[in-house]
């Protein structure tokens, strides 16, 4: 990839969409960090965490004395969870010079995005992309804090395998990054578990009707569907599947938990299952802060916290390594931890996966959604 990527005619202008113009230089005026995802489009609930996590971290380390005595401006991109506008916003991000990114939301943003980072310095850490693909590529700047794909897949194909192999199973998949990653790992396991599903299909995302893959599911006596991707889709499945009288139980994975979900699917939603880690609102590391949001009516769902934490663990090893060079940084992310957030303590492999994953199934209820 060239170090500067010009988007070609017609596509959609990338925007960012907070801090100032022009760019400071090292160790003079705020240093800038940056959040980066579907801050516009049919993801942008995510988008809303991330800025919502964003603002309030750059807020608390402001008051708290900023980071090397500085204080931080945040800005936010806006990708659409489109893989070219995502190139074009880090190109930008990076112009601006910005040290450190939360940040993507999508894999398939997350995973382009990151090859310019790399090239132009900066370091990436991602609250929410789980394709391994992410961290597996060997770039010395990439890091998450959320898990994997062929983790989360392990634990939803397992639970299938355990819970669900008396019902015909199907799985389908956006084709995107994510969606087909996760789609395909939860296949593995479920089939090393020794039960085979009776439909594997993609879906295009982004269509309102979705008859003809319903259609599908309703002539293969379909009980089960395990949907890699997003809220949108998935909730829209389920809602028309229920419609035509099927009894049909959805399972997905950490993109639908956002209570968009719900608005999309009413009652039909009632007893869907997803898999995410364990809920970080509850965690005694995270109890002040979610008391901050929550006094701005402000609930830390999803993955507001985890972008919260990205800059947390930033701030702290900026602080530790007296700068805010990123490969200092990022050597130290691997070798320094653990490092304290609101997610609780935090280490690193050699690349850049959390060392302790933590997922768990979830149930919608009542329109809300809770630990199993």
């Amino acid at each position: 990839m060239q170090r500067r990527t010009i988007l070609g005619a017609g596509l959609a202008a990338p925007m960012l969409l907070a801090g100032g113009r022009g760019a400071f230089a090292q160790g003079s005026g705020p240093i800038r960090v940056a959040t980066a995802g579907p801050m516009t489009g049919q993801y942008a609930s995510f988008g809303a965490q991330f800025r919502a996590g964003a603002e309030q971290a750059v807020a608390d380390l402001n008051a708290a004395g900023g980071v090397l005595g500085r204080q931080l401006a945040l800005e936010v991109g806006d990708d659409a969870c489109d893989p070219r506008q995502a190139v074009s916003v880090a190109n930008q991000l990076a112009s601006r010079r910005v040290v450190m990114v939360a940040g993507h939301f999508c894999s398939g943003s997350s995973i382009p995005a990151s090859k310019v980072y790399a090239e132009e310095g900066l370091l990436q850490i991602s609250p929410a992309s789980t394709n391994p693909t992410y961290t597996d590529s060997g770039d010395w700047n990439t890091f998450r804090v959320c898990g994997r794909d062929d983790q989360q897949g392990l634990v939803a194909g397992r639970y299938m395998a355990q819970n669900m192999k008396d019902r015909r199973i199907a799985i389908l998949h956006d084709n995107t990054a994510y969606g087909r990653g996760l789609a395909e790992e939860t296949k593995k396991a479920l089939n090393a578990a020794g039960v085979t599903e009776a439909l594997y299909s993609a879906y295009t995302p982004g269509e309102r009707d979705y008859s003809a893959i319903v259609s599908r599911l309703q002539q293969a006596n379909i009980g089960v569907v395990y949907v890699g991707g997003y809220h949108t889709e998935s909730g829209l499945i389920l809602r028309q599947a229920k419609e035509v009288g099927m009894n049909l139980t959805l399972v997905g994975g950490d993109a639908l938990v956002t209570n968009e979900f719900w608005q999309i699917t009413g009652a039909a939603g009632e007893g869907t299952l997803m898999t995410f880690s364990s809920d970080p609102r509850k965690r005694a590391s995270a109890a002040q802060v979610v008391q901050s949001f929550r006094a701005k009516n402000i609930d830390p769902e999803g993955y507001v916290l985890y972008t919260y934490a990205t800059l947390q663990i930033w701030a702290a090893a900026a602080t530790r390594a007296g700068n805010t060079d990123a490969r200092r940084i990022a050597a130290l992310l691997k070798s320094g931890g653990p490092w304290a957030t609101v997610l609780g303590d935090i280490s690193f492999d050699r690349k850049g996966d959390v060392t302790v994953p933590d997922y768990v199934f979830y149930v919608w209820r009542n329109g809300t959604y809770a630990e199993m």
